[in-house]
């Protein structure tokens, strides 16, 4: 691949021709071995159950990916006691071993991000560029966790000596891993979202359980296979597979969880809040929960970039991004210039089998989401006015997976309810608004604040970021208007109902949520 190209969500849309037939190699060895059964790992070895289930794929539900197990409570119970076994050796290591390692596993998803890549179009429904940036994000996430670790020469501080006459007191910091910890991932983005928050509890020295999303096991399956194969030793790294009701249930509620990290919808994310808070003491938990995203675009923006930068945010993985730009608010001066330039920017989205090149929206996830986006719809005709879109898509080859017209919704009642719920489909509403103020207030009033796009002067941009209530916001963007962080450029997390933390995954205060502090005292 060129040398100088380095793929980001916002260098995606030009790559080099090499990426490519790279791509386009590995779907073709990937559909060679579709069927294949895989196995939960753990404690370093593949695990198999008495009941499976079939991954199929949304573009094409007569493929069947693969054959997956269907993990119970012992399963459960065993990837846990694996993992705390394995946490002495682990947390005992020197961290600059365990950076060492865990560098290795990024160099594999490096190395193996076409045939990741690949598997991600299918089972996702990403189209090839935005499956491929899923996994070179994952790589770069690993990479500055273990930046992190060095950086802060592993979070070890010397404090204050004690003025005590006759005596040395030495006073150290010093963060320590919590023990075992639990990342439960979503389907969208199955590999960032998983080696994510597993490499920074990794790098801190925990050792972790994975589980993902029961739409995409194979995967998470595959970025499994990356941490095991760098030579992390048995128990570290355990993936298992199941239902959210059951294994994942079992998970949540056993004491030899000592963190967690969900990232998903804020209603699963609030009940393992609360579930959680069930044990015998309070422990960390790290939730990145929904979004309901405002672009803001005042009379003096750049029209074209606005337009641009909203429609790849508003349909990019057909909207199922906790980040897509969902709301659209214009000042009212440039408001039929840009809804005119929104309409034809969004017709010329080619929909369709997300593995082919020229394809920009692939198919919703999953019957519930195709459901959901009929329910939806069926609501705004009744209250708005559908500028593009507003149907299911049956014609062709299309027939056999979920597809959904991009949308956008005009007209729509500032009270009504959609302004507010997040749908997490193609559906972006847009409204008329009399001034920024305007804007703004109708921006702020939702219980999410994950992202947010402006597009105006330069001194208008200064007052949308010391307004705006989001953890990452964006001006004058055209490479996405709420979409595309990277780590160690856009550290990405949420304010109010989109998160927990405060802190973002990606940057410089990430790392340490894994770790709980203790003081070294030593008199001498």
């Amino acid at each position: 691949m060129a040398e100088t190209f380095k793929l980001t969500y916002a260098t995606m849309f030009n790559p080099p021709e090499e990426l490519h037939v790279r791509f386009e190699d590995a779907l073709a060895k990937l559909k060679a071995r579709l069927g294949k059964e895989y196995g939960m790992i753990i404690d370093g070895k593949d695990r198999f159950s008495k009941e499976k289930f079939e991954d199929r794929s949304p573009v094409d539900t007569g493929v069947v990916l693969g054959v997956f197990q269907k993990g119970n409570e012992k399963d459960a119970h065993d990837a846990l006691s694996a993992a705390r076994n394995a946490a002495p050796l682990w947390s005992g290591m020197k961290w600059q071993e365990r950076v060492a390692l865990l560098r290795k596993a990024a160099d594999l998803i490096d190395q193996r991000i076409f045939e990741i890549g690949a598997a991600m179009a299918m089972e996702v429904g990403k189209n090839r560029m935005e499956s491929l940036g899923d996994v070179a994000e994952t790589a770069d996430l690993i990479r500055y966790a273990c930046f992190q670790m060095e950086k802060n020469d592993g979070f070890v501080v010397a404090m204050g000596r004690d003025p005590l006459v006759g005596y040395t007191s030495i006073n150290f910091s010093v963060l320590r891993p919590y023990g075992v910890w639990l990342v439960i991932s979503p389907f969208n983005f199955p590999t960032a979202l998983t080696g994510g928050p597993v490499g920074a509890a990794l790098v801190t020295g925990n050792t972790v359980v994975m589980k993902p999303a029961t739409d995409t096991p194979m995967v998470v399956r595959m970025l499994a296979e990356c941490f095991r194969d760098a030579g992390l030793p048995d128990g570290v790294a355990n993936y298992v597979t199941g239902p959210g009701r059951t294994l994942g249930q079992a998970l949540i509620d056993s004491p030899q969880v000592d963190g967690v990290t969900f990232t998903g919808s804020f209603d699963v994310g609030m009940k393992i809040f609360r579930d959680f808070a069930n044990g015998t003491y309070v422990r960390p938990t790290i939730l990145e929960l929904g979004g309901k995203n405002p672009a803001i675009v005042s009379r003096n923006a750049d029209l074209e970039r606005a337009a641009i930068g909203i429609v790849r945010s508003a349909f990019g993985l057909q909207g199922q991004k906790c980040s897509a730009c969902s709301r659209v608010f214009i000042e009212e001066p440039v408001y039929d210039r840009l809804v005119a330039r929104l309409v034809e920017l969004t017709n010329k989205l080619v929909v369709g089998d997300p593995t082919e090149r020229s394809v920009a929206v692939g198919p919703v996830v999953n019957q519930s989401s195709y459901q959901d986006y009929k329910n939806f719809t069926e609501e705004l005709s009744q209250a708005g006015k559908f500028l593009t879109g507003g149907k299911v898509l049956v014609d062709g080859r299309q027939a056999n997976g979920y597809f959904c017209a991009p949308t956008l919704v005009a007209d729509l009642p500032l009270d009504h309810r959609l302004w507010q719920h997040e749908m997490f489909l193609p559906i972006t509403t847009v409204a008329k608004v009399q001034d920024l103020d305007q804007a703004m207030k109708l921006a702020n009033d939702v219980n999410y604040g994950l992202t947010a796009g402006f597009y105006g002067s330069a001194e208008e941009t200064k007052w949308f970021f010391d307004q705006i209530q989001a953890g990452v916001t964006y001006a004058n963007r055209p490479q996405g208007a709420t979409t595309g962080a990277w780590p160690g450029f856009q550290p990405f997390g949420g304010w109010k109902g989109s998160g927990s933390s405060g802190k973002n995954a990606g940057g410089h205060y990430y790392l340490p949520l894994y770790m709980h502090e203790q003081i070294q005292t030593l008199v001498i």
